[in-house]
């Protein structure tokens, strides 16, 4: 059988020609539902809808979210809780399997590690390929109006766990992904361009410098989980000159 890992960016209004037509060509798309009313869940099915592709729902496994001491290691049992339930719907469907990836599958998802573990059991024979998406990080730039970088300069990418390692690294630039809440002590000077739910009915913007936006920017957080359900910031901070 065949699997394709598509990245679907922001949202049904992101997919680039070449996903959208790889979507015609699939027989299913599988994607986990954490719960009944999954927003997340839900646009992916708005996408297949739009394309005439049925939507396969696996139940997420739990997984503990609140950063724990051994995070690698519940990474690790969550991936492969992840594979034993893709594989079953798999062997049991066949045909050209569709993965949609919310943003893009090379940055902060799990789906290709997955899928390529599968391929490794072989308990279900399989080929995949991969078409990219639009990320979470230029879409920031793109609302911002904004280069992710200074001229000539490199930007660091990091989830929001790991925002202390990047700033006393030092990296001058720095996109943050993955956060649960802004935490941004001690870099009241720094400048902040920040964005939650976008692509998004619920998509909420703000910028300027972190001690005089970051109240704001925790209103609008607030606001999107109110309206949405759910909240997914990204963040790009810049050092002071």
């Amino acid at each position: 059988m065949r699997v394709r890992i598509l990245g679907i960016g922001m949202g049904p209004r992101h997919l680039t020609r070449e996903v959208a037509d790889a979507l015609h060509g699939c027989d299913y798309a599988v994607a986990a539902r954490k719960r009944a009313n999954d927003d997340l869940f839900a646009l992916r099915r708005a996408v297949c809808d739009a394309h005439g592709l049925p939507l396969v729902a696996v139940p997420d496994p739990e997984r503990d979210r609140d950063d724990p001491a051994d995070y690698p290691a519940a990474v690790a049992d969550w991936h492969l809780a992840r594979t034993a339930a893709y594989e079953r719907v798999l062997g049991e469907r066949g045909g050209t399997a569709a993965f949609l990836v919310w943003g893009d599958p090379a940055l902060y998802d799990s789906t290709l590690r997955i899928v390529e573990r599968i391929a490794e059991r072989g308990v279900v024979p399989l080929t995949y390929d991969v078409l990219p998406g639009v990320s979470a990080p230029q879409l920031l730039a793109a609302r911002h109006r904004i280069v992710l970088h200074e001229v000539g300069r490199p930007v660091h990418v990091t989830p929001a766990r790991r925002l202390h390692e990047a700033v006393t690294a030092p990296h001058d630039d720095i996109v943050v992904m993955l956060g649960s809440e802004p935490r941004f002590e001690g870099l009241e000077r720094w400048s902040v361009w920040w964005g939650a739910n976008m692509g998004t009915d619920t998509e909420e913007l703000v910028a300027g410098r972190v001690g005089d936006v970051l109240p704001a920017i925790r209103t609008a957080r607030e606001r999107a989980r109110s309206r949405a359900g759910w909240v997914m910031d990204t963040a790009l901070l810049r050092r002071p000159a």
